[in-house]
């Protein structure tokens, strides 16, 4: 669905299960992560920017205190929760362990986003009923769970009316959501992207400051070309929680071997030749391959901004490919299905450069193609997957879209 049909159908569906109008239709968008991956909780840099798929939601204020959640993508009874339950805490005092959630239950992302709000002070002054509906493909690492967390901040601000609260403050409370309430240790970057994205802009983020810069996606006789593997590991949550701890390790023995004075708040404070003064610390070879990723993907991004701004999208491209091998061999995120896509896409010709994006373990990578390549490159690549796996490989050509917003 598109456009109008898809809001039409939206509004609909939210008629026939609760009755009446809903009093707004709201969008927050997916992200694709061109460079800098695994440095958001690194205190590094990031490069991604906001798609135009994402999550919709429309939603409507009750007079008393129940909240009522449905998705048209989950079909399935409409699920009801009073803001006085204690699950929500909404001293936002609670932890993880305190809440007793529900195993795999979606309508945690929301409901810590109402947490989040109630821990900064911004308590609901009633229930609502909100539907919702997504069209990032499921599993695909395009960000779905941040694009749900930002479209309830971003509902809950317009319905409520808490002007003070901004697109990073969402960004933040999503965060917040995510890592305490639903339990998975991510970074800044998807939730950010997905609240401040900015059409035809990436988005040149240092993760350790939130000091951001749009940058014009000026790809000349190119294409951005998402490809979905269709695999998901399931330890994908498991091991990304893992990796950070990892990355703390290797901060921490770092930190306690200074000794010129110098301060070392996160792996992406320190330059490549920093890291290479000090890596000796670091005895247990996983550790320094964790945090050697982390300091070199941080450089990466730095120069292949200053690369595209300048015109060289070739040397964009190798950056990205130098990406990949890191992520595949350092950090341990890839899988054989995504390395296959990008070994063999890489020997296509019109390809500039391509690498994994998002967490890792499955999902998509991306991939800068020249525009008369980019038929070719998915047709010879698709049936390269397909004869090796039996899957059906996905392709999206993307542009960079708007951040969250209202519809209507």
């Amino acid at each position: 669905m598109k456009g109008k049909e898809l809001i039409g159908n939206l509004e609909q569906t939210f008629s026939q299960l609760y009755g009446g109008k809903a009093d707004g239709i709201f969008f927050a968008p997916g992200r694709v992560n061109l460079i800098g991956e695994h440095t958001d909780y690194n205190g590094g840099h990031v490069f991604p920017c906001a798609l135009t798929i994402g999550s919709y939601a429309a939603a409507r204020k009750r007079e008393d205190r129940m909240i009522r959640f449905a998705s048209m993508n989950i079909r399935s009874e409409v699920t009801e929760i009073s803001l006085d339950d204690p699950a929500l805490h909404l001293d936002g005092s609670g932890t993880r362990e305190d809440l007793a959630l529900g195993a795999n239950d979606w309508t945690n992302y929301p409901k810590g986003v109402i947490w989040a709000f109630a821990k900064a002070g911004d308590r609901l002054p009633s229930g609502f009923d909100v539907l919702y509906y997504g069209n990032i493909p499921a599993g695909s690492g395009l960000s779905s769970s941040a694009s749900l967390e930002v479209l309830t901040g971003l509902m809950l601000r317009e319905l409520f009316a808490f002007p003070k609260v901004s697109g990073v403050d969402l960004a933040i409370r999503g965060q917040q959501a995510e890592n305490i309430y639903v339990g998975m240790n991510c970074g800044i970057m998807d939730q950010f992207a997905s609240a401040m994205g900015k059409e035809a802009n990436a988005i040149f983020l240092d993760t350790n400051t939130l000091e951001y810069t749009y940058a014009p996606l000026l790809l000349k006789d190119a294409k951005i070309v998402v490809t979905n593997s269709k695999v998901k590991h399931q330890l994908a949550s498991s091991d990304y929680n893992t990796r950070r701890s990892e990355c703390e390790k290797a901060l921490s023995i770092l930190q306690a071997a200074e000794k010129s004075g110098k301060e070392i708040p996160s792996l992406g404070s320190l330059t490549p030749e920093e890291f290479e003064a000090r890596k000796s610390a670091i005895d247990d070879p996983v550790l320094l391959r964790r945090a050697m990723h982390a300091v070199c993907e941080n450089a990466r991004t730095i120069e292949a901004v200053d690369a595209l701004k300048s015109g060289d999208i070739h040397r964009f491209g190798e950056l990205m490919n130098a990406s990949h091998d890191s992520l595949q061999y350092d950090y341990e995120v890839s899988c054989p299905e995504i390395d296959v896509l990008v070994e063999e896409g890489r020997k296509i010709s019109g390809v500039i450069g391509t690498r994994i994006t998002g967490g890792g373990f499955g999902g998509c990578t991306v991939s800068i193609v020249r525009t008369d390549a980019v038929e070719p490159f998915c047709e010879r690549l698709g049936k390269i997957y397909k004869e090796k796996y039996g899957l059906d490989a996905e392709f999206y050509v993307v542009d960079a879209g708007e951040g969250a917003h209202r519809i209507s």
